[in-house]
């Protein structure tokens, strides 16, 4: 489909998605973002949800101002992929093993390392830049430095939630690796101390939701949030190359015989901020579980921990400031999944999967998220498929 125009105050609300099936609490969360006095465009992808302050799902433009809460807590979240040179025909029949020695390489929930990851000692991992990245450690805020250890450790562990580690096949029988994490502990803290600031400023005090308070151009504010956001991003990127090269060893291990090579990868974030320029203005582009989709350009949109998975080239749309879909888009929350599914529902709905069944993933359930298929569907000009993969082990927090 191409996009529907919904009327908004300041910008029209450009939807790749039908605005009747969006919910109510949804559609009042666009018409508010809509409001803000420096928007200069808002897209809307169709894994569009409620969210806190903006709606996942949303792709807002803004001339000289961002706001931290739509970027989210999870600051940098994204995922990876790498195509290997593994086949069906490679794998053992039992895969618990698998999983079992990715779990006792990666932590997961609220896990980290014992001994900080020491990238030098990956294999292949691209160390350039790693030393400056934690030299800048130093100019983050005050108020999470107390938090420096704890950051180290964490690097290249999962988290929970909708975080994953997958080992897929593509439709020709190809193994692909793949995982979904973002800046951990270090990045909530972040968020939400500028959260904070944020909503303590003059200039947000007449905003019809405070959630949406933004930082302005030439603040120290504005300047002090920039700095920690990217660095947030870093940290995400990071994380996820840490935890894909460690996954990759693990991989080595168990199909020695096979001799595994590995493709290149594939990474993007999908709660983040870039500055970018449409119609000859320099614009800060808050993607908010969305990914940027430039011609040409790879990204990842996941399904469910028990549905498919898509590889994509970005179509360069630029009537939505060049992004997609970040995955499927959540139709119900955790309480309500938990509420309405048990968990012989979860394991009918991840039949064939090797992966957790019990009562802490059940809001996890593939039933609790939107179709992936009508989601793709939705977003034809935005992006097209290379390959559909679909996993067979999947390791949840």
């Amino acid at each position: 489909m191409s996009y529907v125009e919904v009327p908004g105050a300041q910008v029209p609300i450009r939807m790749w998605a039908d605005p009747a099936s969006v919910e109510d609490g949804a559609m009042q969360q666009l018409r508010n973002v809509s409001t803000l006095p420096w928007i200069k465009g808002l897209a809307v992808m169709p894994d569009v949800h409620f969210g806190k302050g903006a709606t996942v799902g949303s792709v807002i433009a803004m001339h000289g101002a961002v706001c931290p809460a739509a970027v989210g807590v999870d600051i940098g979240c994204g995922m990876s992929a790498v195509k290997t040179s593994l086949t069906a025909n490679d794998l053992p029949g039992d895969l618990s093993r698998l999983r079992s020695k990715i779990e006792q390489a990666i932590p997961v929930g609220r896990g980290m390392h014992g001994e900080t990851v020491d990238p030098g000692k990956l294999h292949g991992f691209p160390t350039s830049g790693w030393d400056d990245f934690w030299s800048r450690f130093d100019g983050i805020a005050e108020a999470v430095k107390f938090r420096q250890e704890r950051a180290t450790k964490q690097m290249g562990t999962l988290g929970s939630g909708n975080h994953m580690i997958e080992f897929c096949l593509d439709e020709a029988g190809v193994v692909w690796l793949m995982l979904h994490s973002g800046s951990r502990n270090i990045g909530k803290e972040l968020a939400e101390h500028h959260i904070g600031i944020a909503r303590g400023l003059a200039h947000n005090q007449g905003l019809v939701d405070r959630d949406l308070s933004v930082f302005i151009s030439d603040t120290p504010q504005m300047a002090a949030y920039r700095n920690d956001l990217y660095w947030a991003q870093e940290y995400a990127k990071y994380n996820r190359a840490i935890m894909m090269a460690l996954f990759k060893d693990v991989v080595r291990k168990e199909f020695k015989k096979a001799k595994p090579l590995f493709e290149r990868e594939i990474s993007c974030h999908h709660n983040y901020v870039a500055e970018e320029r449409y119609e000859g203005m320099e614009l800060l582009i808050t993607r908010k579980g969305a990914i940027r989709a430039g011609a040409g350009e790879y990204g990842i949109i996941p399904g469910s921990m028990g549905t498919s998975s898509y590889i994509v080239k970005g179509l360069g749309n630029e009537k939505a400031f060049n992004s997609a879909s970040h995955g499927a888009g959540r139709r119900m929350s955790r309480n309500a999944a938990k509420r309405r599914f048990t968990t012989r529902d979860l394991e009918e709905q991840t039949r064939g999967v090797e992966c957790r069944k019990d009562s802490g993933v059940l809001d996890e359930i593939p039933a609790a998220y939107k179709p992936i298929e009508q989601v793709m569907e939705q977003q034809r000009d935005l992006v097209e498929v290379v390959a559909k993969i679909k996993q067979i082990v999947c390791v949840k927090g």
